[in-house]
């Protein structure tokens, strides 16, 4: 009888343990099958993405809540073990990023580990001012506007330049920046991209240049970039220049005149503003004026290092944005008299 019942409850004890089994196996298939379907399930449906932002040494978990936080549709608790379970999350970086519509756990984490942060872009463009530049970033898209307020000589103290005159010190270019910088960065940025310019075409300078420092081909590139906008003729009026610059020649470039008069040019230039005297007139002076007058590009940089050998010493527009060279004050008042006159 005893053994009638060990063997019934051996029975029972198997049927047991393979329902316990079988409850385990079905809860596992459930559980895997919502995992599956929750890494494959958008985080965001609405139509504007959301803004999440990850500081520097953030955990795992304060991450997780960060994207709930930012309106991210899920538990912060599964996303932080997501993060655990992936093997990924110390490789989560700092910055700040959008989350688009449709973005799925999986997809999410893939963007915080490979750092594709939200970017923005600006655009400086030759010619242009350090006014005209502080203006723009004023208006960039989530650009914070920390150099508001700020004096001209504060700002490139902050960027490292302190005494350096600001004018034409940044390079013309297109800078990206992430979701909530700084203006000072790309400030930075550009001014550390100008001085690798300066560098490198320094180096190409002609043996015979006039030209004593990488500051005063600065300064010339910037009167070159205003005087044309026509590439072809940028190492003929370099040449001009710096023809003038070694026969000790007042370089008589409105430009530089007009710069000099500031926020007081109404944009009519008169006789009155040439004869009018300041450290740019170079009616009124001769060399180069004390700093550079915009913001030149990589072409005028190399017109200025390697001007055109040519025996003009006057130019003058032809109204087609191209100019008309001469090498004698006769050949040049017949140009005026064509091209100005239109006699």
């Amino acid at each position: 009888m005893s053994e009638l019942s060990s063997a019934l409850n051996s029975s029972e004890g198997c049927k047991a343990v393979r329902r316990l089994l079988f409850i385990f196996v079905l809860a596992g298939a459930l559980l895997g099958g919502y995992a599956a379907w929750w890494l494959h399930h958008p985080l965001v449906r609405q139509s504007a993405p959301l803004d999440l932002l990850i500081q520097s040494g953030a955990s795992a978990r304060a991450v997780a809540e960060s994207v709930v936080e930012a309106g991210a549709q899920t538990d912060p608790t599964l996303l932080y073990w997501w993060f655990r379970l992936s093997g990924d999350a110390r490789q989560i970086k700092a910055g700040s990023y959008e989350i688009e519509t449709g973005t799925t756990p999986r997809r999410l984490l893939e963007k915080l580990v490979n750092g594709e942060q939200a970017l923005r872009s600006v655009t400086l463009i030759e010619g242009w001012t350090f006014s005209q530049v502080l203006e723009t970033l004023s208006k960039a898209e989530h650009l914070a506007p920390d150099s508001k307020g700020l004096k001209p000589d504060l700002i490139m103290s902050s960027l490292g330049k302190p005494g350096v005159h600001p004018e034409g010190r940044l390079f013309p270019d297109t800078y990206t920046y992430a979701k909530g910088s700084s203006d000072l960065g790309v400030l930075k940025t550009a001014m550390l991209a100008m001085d690798r310019q300066l560098e490198a075409a320094w180096k190409l300078r002609a043996s015979d240049s006039p030209l004593k420092t990488p500051e005063q081909m600065l300064v010339l590139a910037s009167i070159v970039e205003k005087e044309t906008g026509r590439d072809s003729d940028r190492a003929e009026i370099a040449g001009v220049f710096v023809n003038r610059l070694r026969i000790g020649m007042m370089l008589q470039t409105d430009p530089t005149v007009i710069y000099g008069l500031g926020d007081t040019f109404d944009g009519n230039l008169r006789r009155r503003h040439l004869l009018a005297d300041t450290p740019w007139n170079t009616y009124t002076r001769t060399g180069l004026p004390p700093t550079p007058i915009s913001m030149p590009g990589k072409s005028s940089l190399m017109a200025a290092v390697q001007p055109a050998q040519t025996k003009a010493i006057y130019f003058v527009a032809r109204g087609d944005g191209t100019s008309q060279f001469s090498a004698t004050l006769a050949e040049h008042n017949r140009a005026v008299n064509k091209y100005q006159r239109g006699q």
